[in-house]
């Protein structure tokens, strides 16, 4: 192993502090999930802004990244004001693994996450992701290649197990923490369930009470309102709570929850106003990174979650998401707000 890790675990004798490595966030941190294709740079610094204490990168491929693909290298560019921030790389192999590790190093974010808990067919079904929680050996395996290969916290994001058959993960976790990781995080479905059904939690808070566990457990899956996030930490005590999905054209999910959370008073929505000006925000960096065209087409998915429940608004919706021209979205908007607010 890299270093003296003793002295940077989890303190539980300081109740008003996580820390994850030389991180050090507050009594009930919000993580961002990473996301292909949502936790970009841009959604990154909004949900910042919002209020999340920890966010990811997109996941990367260790493959890739050892072949120094270009699309996957970017990525991994990151932003001061991000931190902190983790890049979550996966794949198959213990070798590819810590030379993924080592090459994420080296574009100095402040913590190295491993996913092993995509469950998307093509990751899973070829080992990667979820797919590990097939071969547990191979996961410990890789998880201690990538320890040994940083200096960085090494954090991992994983299932319940393969099936119902197959809820492994209060014996996976510990099996992680021994070699080395500083914190996991417990999607409450198995591979199996893909996103269907409802988290189960009651497991997650198994892994929280274990008392060989001394590693920060978050808790993830289907926390979309400030009561859920409230009632996960005090009903399975868990150290934190990563969002994901409900973020997706939402990321003042973040400012809800936390002002839930410090203060016991729920916040009114945001206003119309400024959920189309934050769009508009998006599509313009967007724009900027990428091209008008895929610029745009990158943030579709955010806008597809946006304003729900306005009458009549179907029309409107589906002439929003398929215009490929700025200054025609930006009309769209306009009208939006002149229709609504």
């Amino acid at each position: 192993m890299t270093g003296n890790r003793q002295d940077v675990l989890f303190l539980p004798e300081n109740q008003n502090l996580v820390k994850i490595g030389t991180i050090n966030t507050c009594q009930y941190p919000l993580f961002l999930a990473p996301m292909e294709d949502v936790s970009d740079e841009l959604f990154r610094r909004q949900c910042k802004s919002y209020g999340a204490d920890v966010v990811f990168t997109e996941f990367v491929s260790s493959e890739a990244m050892i072949r120094h693909v270009r699309k996957t290298m970017k990525k991994m560019v990151i932003h001061d004001e991000e931190r902190p921030i983790g890049i979550q790389i996966y794949g198959t192999k213990p070798d590819s693994m810590a030379e993924a590790a080592r090459i994420a190093t080296e574009a100095n974010p402040d913590l190295i996450d491993i996913n092993f808990g995509c469950p998307v067919r093509k990751i899973a079904m070829k080992g990667g992701g979820a797919g590990l929680l097939q071969d547990i050996p191979k996961m410990i395996s890789i998880t201690s290649a990538v320890v040994n290969a940083t200096h960085l916290p090494v954090t991992v994001k994983t299932r319940l197990g393969w099936d119902d058959h197959h809820k492994e993960i209060v014996k996976i976790a510990e099996m992680l923490q021994d070699v080395g990781i500083l914190a996991i995080t417990i999607h409450g479905r198995t591979r199996e369930q893909m996103y269907r059904g409802t988290a189960d939690w009651t497991l997650i808070g198994e892994v929280k009470n274990n008392p060989r566990m001394h590693i920060p457990i978050i808790g993830n899956g289907d926390i979309d309102s400030p009561e859920k996030a409230r009632y996960a930490f005090d009903t399975y005590g868990v150290d934190g709570i990563m969002i994901g999905r409900v973020s997706v054209g939402r990321p003042s999910v973040f400012r809800d929850i936390r002002h839930y959370l410090d203060t016991g008073i729920l916040l009114p929505p945001l206003t119309l106003v400024r959920q189309v000006d934050e769009l508009r925000s998006l599509v313009s960096g967007s724009v900027e990174l990428l091209g008008e065209r895929i610029g745009i087409l990158h943030v579709r998915r955010h806008m597809a979650h946006c304003f729900k429940g306005l009458p009549d608004f179907r029309e409107l919706r589906i002439h929003m998401l398929r215009t490929e021209n700025v200054q025609e979205l930006n009309s769209i908007f306009d009208e939006i707000v002149r229709k609504y607010s």
